[in-house]
């Protein structure tokens, strides 16, 4: 028994609904395929990097940045490497928003603890900063050229802080560690032919283990107070000794002009005695009267009362005028 038709009319025949157009499979497929390769025939390169272009999977050459044309469907392959771009490696800690996929290590806390040369412990952390230089030695002369330049700088970075005390790592040798690791991971990255330069390596935090970072500090305390005591005693030493070496300086010249003036005194004495003398030897009565008269003209104006006295007058004997007003001079 049939059921009904609800609006009262027979559906019509299969054969009566509109058939739709057949289109060959092969057209479309050529169609899909042109699209497809033009779709991947062209590639374009950053501006901070260079593309590495394989045919086959073998290297043909580097291109430079900006847009360009291959083979398609996977007949030639690009590899973008961002050659002018300054990387970076982080080792003993990590910082958010990193880029590169190589910039942090897997296990931060056991790269920064290190054992100093005097078997002490210190934490290291530091910073390399590198660019690739030659793409094409990057990709395919080393397996995994990143984490082989972190082995090696980890590496290189254990040995230079095991040759030097836990001191000099935290406070005067910073400089010289940041030097000699530059200077040896520069030289293992051609060695090993990584295909990149490494630009700089900066120290970051060195600190002592965290159970004896308080007595550390306060060594570090008395050493920079022992520091201050010998600054002040040498800030007292370079203002005394100079001041009494300037005064005996001047105390010696004063004896010494003391001595010269003497010396010449005597000489001048001694000279002017000799002159005396050759006169008097010449004419000794003449001399001996000329020294007595010089003598007197001396003499007598220092006098408060002036008396002559002569043997050959029998009279009162005339006084010279005294003034007493007179003061003598002084003896030298």
């Amino acid at each position: 028994m049939s059921t009904p038709n609800p609006w009262g009319q027979s559906p019509p025949p299969p054969s009566s609904f509109p058939q739709l157009p057949t289109l060959p499979l092969g057209p479309i497929l050529a169609a899909l395929a042109i699209l497809t390769g033009l779709w991947s025939a062209y590639y374009t390169v950053p501006a901070e990097s260079e593309g590495v272009l394989l045919r086959f999977g073998k290297y043909i050459d580097k291109v430079p940045p900006g847009l360009h044309f291959k083979l398609p469907f996977g007949i030639d392959e690009v590899y973008k490497v961002p050659t002018q771009r300054q990387l970076k490696m982080e080792f003993g800690f990590v910082s958010l928003g990193r880029t590169n996929p190589d910039q942090a290590g897997q296990s931060p806390e056991q790269e920064k603890s290190m054992v100093t040369g005097d078997l002490n412990s210190a934490l290291v952390e530091w910073v390399v900063q590198y660019r690739i230089t030659e793409p094409e030695t990057y990709l395919f002369e080393v397996r995994e050229p990143g984490q082989t330049l972190r082995d090696l700088s980890e590496s290189v970075m254990r040995e230079i802080i095991g040759d030097r005390t836990v001191d000099e790592i935290i406070t005067i040798g910073r400089q010289e560690i940041e030097e000699t690791a530059l200077l040896r991971m520069s030289e293992l990255a051609k060695r090993y032919h990584l295909g990149l330069s490494v630009n700089q390596v900066q120290l970051k935090n060195v600190d002592p283990p965290k159970p004896v970072q308080p007595s550390f500090n306060e060594v570090n305390r008395a050493q920079q107070d022992r520091e201050n005591a010998i600054n002040l005693a040498n800030g007292d030493y370079n203002k005394a000794v100079p001041r009494a070496r300037g005064e005996a300086d001047q105390k010696i010249r004063a004896a010494e002009g003391y001595r010269f003036k003497r010396i010449n005194e005597a000489e001048g004495d001694a000279a002017a005695f000799g002159a005396v003398l050759e006169q008097y030897v010449k004419a000794p009565e003449v001399t001996r009267a000329r020294i007595y008269l010089e003598t007197l003209g001396e003499v007598l104006p220092r006098a408060h009362q002036q008396i002559i006295v002569d043997d050959s007058v029998r009279e009162i004997l005339p006084l010279l005028p005294a003034n007493s007003s007179i003061v003598p001079e002084p003896r030298p």
